[in-house]
């Protein structure tokens, strides 16, 4: 064979090795045992500390370096996390509370960069749960969402009940969540609150992330005014212009509500931004400027450092309460306090 024929064959095989390897990196591959045989890990026991992130007597030094002392408050936050089990090599449908790794991230990610941002108005509660590992969200593994989430669910429902025993005291509560949390915390608000006594307790529900239906709930209304209670607010953040390969399934019809202003408010500008907390621990007032579209929080590109880097991001989901971090929390504190004068 020619020598300069086999060269070129050989080029042209590394380049379809190397075009393989790229389209297979393009789409996420996961594994999974049979959910018929999969047997998940063991319910945690809440009257363990260890089955909390977070608890008033139990708060981690990344959160405590943005938030301080724990120190009781008048109100109470409980917490959900979104989906953090990630790891694309793991059998699993759910997650393993012994997974130190998991655990760590949920900690220094979630707990530091989104439950941070109630810890001005009530004392926080996070408890650690057997959630769902993202490739429920992805064909063919999502034909097991629903098995996989009422796993989950089981775990916030025993939390919840054994926080309402031994630790809530009366105290009004803040359902705060993202992504799988605003799911699991939608189904922990229409068994607990809505439509039952516990609901004259809710001050507010924060369901970033996750598509609700404004008829999802009997009595507990979506909120349009800043200074409203006993209601939920939810939002799903994206690049203006930009819309999700899924926006119809996903996104189109979603209670969408104003991040910023909390009314009915289509279009806000910088100045009227509160703060974006960052990776770099600051928090950046006057950056994030929104229009909202049916189901979607348009974003501007933020001002921020390094903003370049965003330039071809269209998904904001990760960053939906990051992003509107400050309005959070002043937001919050003003609900409790309209609530506290009821």
């Amino acid at each position: 064979m020619n020598f300069l024929n086999l060269k070129k064959k050989n080029k042209i095989k590394k380049i379809i090795i190397l075009f393989i390897i790229v389209l297979s990196g393009c789409k996420p591959m996961y594994r999974a045992v049979p959910f018929e045989k999969y047997i998940p890990s063991k319910s945690p026991n809440y009257s363990n500390p260890e089955s909390w992130a977070v608890k008033p007597d139990k708060y981690p030094e990344s959160l405590k370096k943005i938030i301080g002392e724990s120190n009781n408050k008048d109100c109470d936050v409980f917490f959900i996390y979104p989906t953090m089990f990630l790891n694309r090599k793991d059998f699993n449908w759910n997650a393993d509370l012994d997974d130190e790794l998991l655990n760590k991230n949920i900690i220094n990610r979630s707990v530091k960069y989104q439950a941070s941002a109630f810890g001005k108005v009530g004392n926080i509660y996070v408890p650690f749960y057997r959630q769902s590992h993202y490739k429920v969200y992805v064909n063919p593994f999502n034909n097991y969402e629903e098995k996989s989430r009422a796993i989950a669910y089981s775990d916030i429902k025993k939390a919840f009940k054994y926080y309402l025993d031994n630790y809530n005291n009366g105290k009004p509560i803040i359902i705060a969540s993202h992504s799988q949390g605003s799911i699991l915390s939608a189904m922990l608000l229409k068994e607990f609150f809505d439509d039952k006594p516990l609901q004259k307790k809710l001050v507010i529900a924060y369901l970033p992330g996750t598509k609700i239906l404004d008829d999802y709930f009997k009595k507990i209304k979506k909120l349009q005014k800043s200074d409203e209670v006993g209601g939920y607010v939810s939002w799903n953040t994206y690049k203006k212009g930009s819309y999700p390969k899924k926006y119809e399934e996903w996104f189109k019809g979603a209670t969408t509500t104003n991040p910023i202003t909390w009314d009915k408010t289509i279009k806000t500008d910088y100045e009227d931004h509160k703060g974006l907390f960052y990776t770099d621990d600051k928090v950046y007032p006057n950056s994030v400027k929104i229009i909202l579209k049916d189901g979607l929080v348009w974003s501007y590109l933020p001002r921020i450092p390094k903003r370049l880097f965003l330039l071809m991001k269209k998904d904001y989901h990760v960053a939906d309460i990051n992003l509107f971090w400050k309005d959070i929390e002043i937001n919050s504190l003003n609900r409790l306090k309209a609530w506290q004068k009821k």
